[in-house]
């Protein structure tokens, strides 16, 4: 075959631009990369704006701006502590309880380096998306207390609680701990994130104490248009934050986001139709509260379970978060404000343990990972590890929670007074207000 001095020189030329292939070509997979990027977005969306939406619907008018005071505050401090010395504790080391300092200041990560949790996206990306999760983490605590913690001690609280609580529970559960070697399943955060979350809550809102003038006045929420936009927003995040844990582009990432979804629609269905029975009438803050018990109880399975399974677990989370949330809540008199705890807390605990009944082989062996059953498919021990893991959990985070509140009581207090709640968190701790 005759080859042409045209083709030639255009051949000499690619050459020159040709990009060479070596031996140890990098393991980053661009849509893994791509896809990983996304999901940290998403996840971080859930906070700002949406959780401060979301939370800021639902207290009285004056003190909108002070709850999302609290989410943006939240994001700022756990991002900075987080990169500083969180991550490496959590991720780093193959220690029982706790990482080390390997990584403290992005010390060692490059941009060709991996994690071995994440082997296909760069270590730095890997440690973005955690840290989106411990800004949600600390970020829901502040529903329970809303109308009546200082700024200053949310503050110092997240700083706190973080290494206290939240550092220990994800390097038990995700960072090679004692809960993962001894086969806990937590795809996304039912105990690491949910029963953290709301028994940090629970503990804060005792020891905190009742707002002033609780079941005596008037707490309905000033503005739910406000909250349903930041359901949305959760709705649509909780993609990134269940579909990103597969931490690569697959069929069990796109599982794990049907699962959800269904999970959300049946859980709000399910405590609507509850409400409706009871009181005559569906509300929309009952839609709304239903979602989001079907979203936080589908995540720790969602990378485990088939979606019908996801619908089913929703419709659960439907009913029994609506009882923790009204019914026991009411029985017990506790003062939490935003349900943390009746949501995310009963949630948590519900899902990581269906986990450990719905898991299914076929689905969290999907993209080579190892096939985990549960007890329908015939493996009882699964949900005892996952019981397991849900009493360690709640005791550590309540132990732990009353020991952060007590040093931030110490130091700045905890409560405003009570001529402050009356005025208003906006106008009494920031000077501002939204306008009449």
């Amino acid at each position: 075959m005759r080859i042409s001095p045209v083709s030639l020189g255009l051949a000499a030329v690619a050459s020159l631009f040709a990009v060479p292939a070596f031996a140890g070509q990098s393991p980053i997979d661009p849509a893994d990369t791509a896809f990983m990027t996304f999901s940290t977005a998403l996840v971080l969306l859930m906070t700002l704006p949406g959780l401060a939406l979301f939370y800021a619907g639902m207290v009285r008018k004056k003190n909108i701006l002070a709850t999302m005071a609290q989410s943006l505050a939240a994001t700022a401090i756990v991002s900075l502590l987080w990169f500083a010395l969180g991550y490496s504790l959590a991720f780093r080391g193959g220690g029982a309880m706790i990482g080390d300092a390997s990584a403290a200041f992005l010390c060692g990560i490059g941009l060709e380096t991996v994690s071995g949790w994440a082997k296909t996206i760069p270590e730095m990306l890997f440690a973005a998306y955690q840290m989106t999760f411990a800004v949600i983490t600390c970020a829901l605590i502040g529903g329970a207390t809303a109308d009546r913690m200082k700024f200053s001690a949310f503050a110092l609280f997240c700083v706190v609680w973080l290494f206290i609580v939240y550092v220990p529970s994800a390097h038990w559960v995700w960072g090679g701990g004692f809960l993962a070697q001894w086969g806990l399943i937590d795809f996304a955060g039912g105990t690491v994130v949910h029963i953290n979350a709301g028994v940090a809550g629970l503990v804060a809102a005792l020891m905190i104490g009742s707002r002033t003038g609780y079941r005596k006045e008037n707490f309905s929420p000033f503005d739910l248009s406000m909250a349903f936009v930041g359901l949305g927003l959760l709705w649509v995040g909780w993609f990134g934050f269940n579909g990103g844990s597969a931490l690569g582009i697959g069929s069990r990432a796109v599982y794990a986001i049907v699962a959800t979804h269904l999970a959300a629609c049946a859980g709000a269905l399910a405590w609507s139709g509850i409400e409706w029975a009871h009181n005559g009438r569906p509300s929309v803050l009952g839609l709304i509260s239903g979602a989001v018990a079907g979203l936080g109880t589908i995540t720790p399975a969602s990378g485990y379970v088939l979606p019908w399974q996801g619908a089913l677990i929703g419709v659960l989370a439907g009913g029994i978060c609506y009882w923790a949330s009204i019914v026991l809540k009411a029985k017990l008199g506790y003062d939490d404000s935003l349900d943390v705890f009746g949501v995310h807390g009963v949630g948590g605990v519900l899902g990581t343990l269906m986990a450990g009944v719905f898991a299914t082989a076929s689905v969290s062996a999907s993209n080579g990972q190892p096939r985990i059953s549960g007890l329908l498919e015939g493996n009882p021990h699964q949900l005892l590890v996952q019981a397991e893991g849900v009493v360690i959990t709640i005791l550590w985070c309540a132990i732990g929670t009353a020991i952060a509140l007590k040093i931030v009581d110490v130091l700045v207090g905890l409560r405003v007074s009570s001529d402050d709640e009356r005025l208003g968190l906006d106008l009494a701790l920031h000077g501002e207000a939204l306008h009449q």
